[in-house]
């Protein structure tokens, strides 16, 4: 239901866009650097390490000109935020794992009214990423999705 309403998005990386390109790589969560017992370590999986800015870059399947035709299609415009003429962007941020998989979706900025919720409905429906590489290999990439909804 896009009654009376515009979407828009893009892709704002936390390291940024520029320095994604030049900035060396820089991890964001690791293992427990030694400080579990040995007997702990081998009964846990080791979590993978989650970098801001990758060699090249997760992208949405076929661009943002694809992004933006998905969200166009998909978006159900709340009533709620249509009552009320609420504009903006909701911030979302995910991790795009090894494969592609968008995971841990959550709100890191928002506008209320039914909004944030449809932009977490939207990263959840979204086809799966490139992902991001490091040395031509697949890794996990933070990700934050700006997605702008415009009540007319």
């Amino acid at each position: 239901m896009l009654r009376g309403a515009t979407i828009g998005c893009g892709l704002l990386l936390l390291a940024g866009a520029a320095a994604a390109q030049t900035a060396s790589v820089a991890p964001i969560a690791q293992t427990d650097g030694g400080h579990a017992p040995a007997a702990a370590l081998a009964a846990a999986p080791i979590a993978p390490t989650i970098y801001f800015a990758a060699e090249e870059m997760p992208a949405f399947p076929g661009g943002p000109a694809a992004m933006l035709t998905f969200l166009s299609r998909k978006t159900n415009y709340p009533a709620d935020a249509l009552d009320h003429q609420v504009s903006g962007k909701v911030h979302v941020a995910f991790v795009v794992d090894a494969n592609g998989h968008l995971r841990d979706p959550h709100v890191v900025r928002g506008l209320g009214h039914g909004l944030d919720e449809e932009a977490l409905r939207l990263v959840r429906i979204m086809p799966w990423w490139t992902p991001g590489r490091i040395n031509g290999q697949p890794v996990w990439v933070s990700v934050t999705l700006p997605i702008g909804f415009r009540a007319l």
